[in-house]
Order: C-alpha cells, then structure tokens, then sequence
C-alpha cells in the first residue's frame, strides 16, 4: 500500500471478511486507517451499521451538569480543571445541584449526565448524596454519573471498594457510569498526556464491576491528538475483548481532541500538548467513526456526539457507521472551554429531528438504556427531489 492507496486484492479481501461478518484483525484495522478511500470505508461500516440498527438515529434528550471543576490531576489536554482557589473554580453545594437540575426538568428530559473533576477535599459522602437528592428531585430522570477515573478517586477518599461504592450509588440511583477517563489506554501515549491514576486495568476493572451489577455503560476514545492509528486500534481492540467478556457496553464514543485556543474567562492555555498538536480534519473524524464501526463488532451502538465534531460532520458520520447523536445538551462546559468553532449550546428535540432527518435516517428518542420512548416519521421523499437551500 502506497498514500493510502490499498492494494485492489487486500480491498477485496477486508470486503469479503466485512459481508460474511467475519471479525477484523489488528492487522486489519491499521490496513483499513492507511486508506484513504473514504467512499469505501463508509460504505463498509455504513454496511454493519445497518444490518445492527437499520435505518434508525438514535437521540435522548439528556442535559450535563458538572458540579465541580476542581481536580488534583492536571491532564495535558484538559481545559476544564481549575485548582483550589483559581478565580473560577466552583463547587456547588448539593442544594444548588438540585436547583439546577431543576430548571433543566423541561422538555421531557430523560437523562442527566454528571462529570466532575477529581476534588481533593470534598468528602465520599458528598457523592451518593447529590445522586439521592438529585433523584428525589428528578424521579423520572435517568443519572448517568461518574466516570471510572472518579471511582478510582472514590475508593481512594473513601477507603471502600469500588464493588461497594457502586452499590451505594445504585442504591442513590446512578443508573450507568459515564464512558470518560479512558482516552487513548496505551502507556505509550497514555503516560503524556493523562494526570491521574486510573489506567487500562483499573479503568477496565471499574466498567467490568459495574456490568456485573448490571449497569451498562458507555466507552470512548479521545483521538486525533499524538496517538498514532495502531493506538487506536490497540484501544478498540482492547474494549472489544472486555465486551466479549461482559456484553456491558452499550455503546462506543469516539471523542475528538478539542484545540483550547485561549480560554475566555483567563486568557489560559491550558492544554499543554497544544504546541505540537492539530485538531482531526473532518475527513479524518470520519475514518475514525468507519474503521471503529468495522472493527467494534460486538457493541450495538457508536456515537456521534456532535458538539465535539459540529454538525455537518456529525451528519456525515451518520453514514460512516455512527447511528447515535448525543441529545440537547445545554451547556457542555468540558468542549466549550475549550472549542471555538461555534458549536451551538443547545440543540432542542426539533433540532435533532431536522439534522436526522436532513442525512436521510429515521429519528428514534431512546431513554439511558437505549430502550425506545418514541419513533419519529423518517425523512420526506419528495424533499430529495428537489434542490435544497444549503443548511449552515
């Protein structure tokens, strides 16, 4: 293979291996990256995307509330953390928490989604309490809450087991863990760009104990940042054997690394990889989005969340292997402090349809568990008949 030109036998081959549904190699997945073929490699993951899910899209209407900023690990591409006592750090007490959830009680919202930094003094209690508080609040929401890199810290402030800190807060509520902390797990990206503890083996143990107790969670992957192709592989395949294990992914996220520019409220930067970084093009957001679809066989669903990759390439995803957009987010502050490239706030219910329907699929609004709450008309034929203005 040359500039990303596949050689025509090996095309065939990975063809032939992607219709008789047989599994793809490592070796396979690093082939499938140094295309360039991208009309291929969409068709082939927009081939098993529809044999999972059809015709669906699949969105929630979910908000994001993080209720502290304060973290003790400082991760090369972060611009969320703040320290103790930097001018905008916050911590909200559990009753401000509430009364913000409160106000996002609107339009039939099904899910919050709670992510934190790793606060060096707030107490293990703090924690279940606010998932209680915000559930006797919230008692038709779903809490999706904590990412494993929290529980990790949870076990560390609170001397309990990560077995027992999850039954705790299934007990307060929590309904799913939330996907983040996993990155790229490779030490040798890992080691330059993550500030904390949690690795593969604690990560993986984490989401391993959650699906045992029945909770099923999401996974992700951070890209586009100074991990090559085969760490990307290597990370897929690594969530691919855990899934063989437990079946407790439900689904996969490709997240793509944000550029921080400065950050607004201080004039920061504060990523410190960004000197010898550029963000992922959209084309190759896409093949990420193909060559995952292809190689994560086992996990029904793989994630556009599109305030971190825009709209037009969310869409397009669509048909590259994603059948799932993240929902009306409000205010996702972890991309926001960090993007510039005007990502709406918020998207409402209409929104999503208009952008599902716009790239030719059906809507289907889903509850955490990816169960249905409702089926929406899919696109109008008539509308691909005629030319349309071009959406911006």
């Amino acid at each position: 293979m040359e500039d990303g030109r596949m050689d025509a036998g090996l095309k065939r081959e990975l063809e032939a291996k992607v219709f008789a549904g047989e599994r793809l190699t490592r070796e396979d997945g690093i082939a499938l990256y140094e295309s360039d073929d991208l009309a291929w490699l969409g068709g082939l993951a927009h081939h098993v995307r529809t044999q999972k899910n059809g015709d669906a899209v699949y969105f929630n209407v979910n908000r994001h509330l993080n209720m502290t900023n304060v973290c003790t690990a400082s991760c090369a591409y972060c611009s969320f953390q703040r320290k103790p006592g930097e001018k905008d750090a916050y911590t909200m007490r559990i009753e401000e928490a509430v009364r913000l959830a409160k106000a996002m009680e609107n339009e039939n919202l099904t899910e919050l989604h709670i992510v934190n930094g790793l606060h060096p003094t707030l107490p293990w209690r703090y924690y279940p309490r606010s998932l209680k508080a915000l559930k006797e609040a919230l008692p038709n929401v779903s809490l999706k809450a904590f990412t494993a890199t929290e529980i990790h810290h949870f076990e560390t402030i609170s001397g309990l087991s990560a077995s027992e800190i999850l039954d705790e807060l299934i007990e307060a509520g929590l309904e799913s863990l939330t996907g983040g902390g996993a990155e790229i797990f490779d030490w040798e990206v890992r080691q330059h760009i993550v500030d904390h503890r949690t690795h593969w083996e604690d990560w993986s143990r984490i989401h391993r104990l959650a699906h045992e107790k029945g909770l099923k969670t999401p996974s992700t992957m951070l890209y586009g940042h100074i991990e090559e192709p085969r760490h990307r592989v290597d990370h897929v395949l690594r969530l691919r054997e855990l899934q063989d294990e437990t079946g407790g992914f439900q689904v996969f996220i490709p997240l793509r690394y944000q550029h921080d520019f400065v950050d607004m409220k201080d004039g920061k930067i504060r990523n410190r990889i960004q000197a010898r970084t550029t963000m992922a093009t959209g084309a190759e957001a896409l093949k990420v989005f193909a060559v995952s679809r292809l190689l994560f066989d086992n996990v029904p669903h793989v994630k556009a969340f599109w305030v971190m990759h825009g709209l037009s390439t969310t869409q397009l995803a669509l048909n590259h292997g994603a059948d799932d957009m993240d929902g009306s987010v409000v205010e996702y502050k972890i991309t926001h402090d960090a993007d510039s490239f005007g990502t709406p706030d918020k998207l409402t219910r209409e929104d999503l349809l208009e952008l599902i329907r716009d790239a030719g699929f059906r809507p289907v609004e889903r509850n955490t568990r990816y169960e249905t709450v409702r089926e929406y008309p899919g696109p109008d034929p008539d509308r691909r008949e005629s030319p349309q203005p071009m959406r911006v």
